[in-house]
């Protein structure tokens, strides 16, 4: 981290009158960029920023001092000015043998080419500690040679950082404390890990990554209805606020893999919406619906609709049980009209003997990855964007707010029909 960076207490008031309690606020942070192939947007919550005691990049931590409740602030950093800039020093190459990970079942893990992986899989290499999960990304490898990259994920992108006040806090006297570094914070664990490099593609399709732990037909699995939610309602209502970018009044929507609800936003009228899915009862409870369709995609690969029907598509935490994703995303792309999009949401929740195998190896940004190819390789979508929205507060009435403090996850993918 560049200390030039790091922004000190804020300067005294207008009028040199010093201010003796410190403000507290809750932010709602973007980073916003763009890679070889889509442009991308990481959102962070922080609950509780101390104005005085946390670091900020560039001038924002001044600004904030004297923002009001709603306003939206953007700050531009060059590649390298919010985490440590790319060195070619960190690049290596290393004997192949020296890469030793397991698979969830036990088995090998492979080192694909431009994918990411925790360094402490890495055996026999002094620089790393056994605990050491930050991430390295493969390059190239040969029978015996494996070269990669050990710079952070983010090191090569310039971005820009929107900074909104949601609340102001009570002000209080505080003396010590953690300090937080909203740079390091709203950079890692994952930004950067979902941008495939321009030089290499990113092998997610060697070996076997659709098979699944349960291989019977899917029509067996799904005969049962299945009346829970995989988000909380936090994420819930994110993800209706994310869709509603994509939706107007007296739109046609396809609900892909539809349930018994769709979280959609309430207050579009007149939106007709069609789900395909596979359980009826499922189906005939989603009062969203204007039409139920009961397919198999994983069995029919053919969609039962008309061409270039639909003004959007939708898709809520289901596309990691695709086991034919790039010929379901053309037919998705078939029953779109010109330009019209398709969004893709996911989270961290899922049904693990359903979900493809590859699902679970991947780093939660990796997953973005892997759903960008899905567009991108099946050469039908153009204008791609990922965002992912973290921190958010999990609600106290939720049966998991007593083990897990956060909210889930969003994860998000679109792209729009070629025209």
């Amino acid at each position: 981290m560049n200390p030039d960076l790091l922004l000190m207490p804020p300067a005294p008031f207008p009028g040199g009158r010093h201010v003796n309690t410190v403000r507290l606020a809750s932010i709602e942070a973007a980073l916003i960029w763009s890679s070889a192939h889509a442009l991308h947007t990481d959102r962070y919550y922080f609950p509780r920023l101390n104005l005085w005691r946390d670091f900020f990049p560039g001038n924002l931590g001044e600004r904030l001092a004297r923002a009001t409740v709603g306003e939206m602030l953007r700050a531009e950093f060059g590649a390298g000015e919010l985490r440590e800039p790319y060195d070619r020093a960190q690049l290596r190459n290393l004997s192949a043998a020296s890469f030793r990970g397991r698979r969830p079942d036990g088995q090998p893990l492979a080192a694909n080419i431009g994918r990411f992986y925790p360094r402490n899989l890495l055996n026999g290499v002094t620089d790393f500690f056994s605990e050491d999960r930050r991430p390295l990304r493969v390059l190239s490898k040969s029978d015996d040679l494996l070269s990669v990259d050990f710079n952070h994920p983010f090191a090569e992108f310039k971005s820009a950082v929107d900074l909104q006040l949601i609340s102001e806090l009570s002000m209080k006297e505080e003396h010590g404390g953690r300090s937080n570094d909203l740079a390091i914070d709203l950079t890692g664990h994952g930004p950067g890990m979902q941008a495939a490099r321009p030089d290499i593609n990113t092998d997610f399709f060697s070996g076997n990554p659709f098979a699944r732990i349960d291989s019977e037909p899917d029509a067996r699995f799904y005969e049962i209805p299945r009346l829970v939610q995989h988000l909380d309602a936090t994420a819930i209502g994110r993800v209706r606020e994310l869709y509603r970018r994509f939706l107007s009044p007296r739109m046609k929507a396809l609900d892909l893999m539809s349930s018994w609800t769709s979280h959609l936003p309430d207050d579009i009228d007149e939106l007709e919406v069609t789900g395909l899915g596979m359980n009826r009862e499922e189906l005939e409870r989603n009062t969203r619906l204007s039409e139920r369709v009961i397919h198999d995609l994983n069995a029919d690969l053919k969609l039962p609709l008309h061409n270039a029907w639909f003004d959007a598509a939708i898709c809520t935490v289901s596309v990691e049980y695709l086991i034919h994703p790039f010929e379901i995303f053309r037919e998705v792309a078939r029953v779109l009209k010109p330009a019209a999009p398709f969004v893709v949401t996911f989270s961290d929740r899922w049904f693990p003997p359903k979900a493809i195998a590859l699902w679970s190896e991947l780093h939660p940004f990796e997953r973005m990855g892997l759903v960008s190819d899905y567009f991108r390789l099946s050469g039908e979508f153009a204008d791609l964007a990922t965002e992912s929205i973290r921190g958010l507060v999990r609600p106290a009435d939720d049966k998991y707010a007593s083990r897990l403090a956060l909210s889930d996850p969003v994860f998000a993918v679109w792209g729009y029909r070629r025209r």
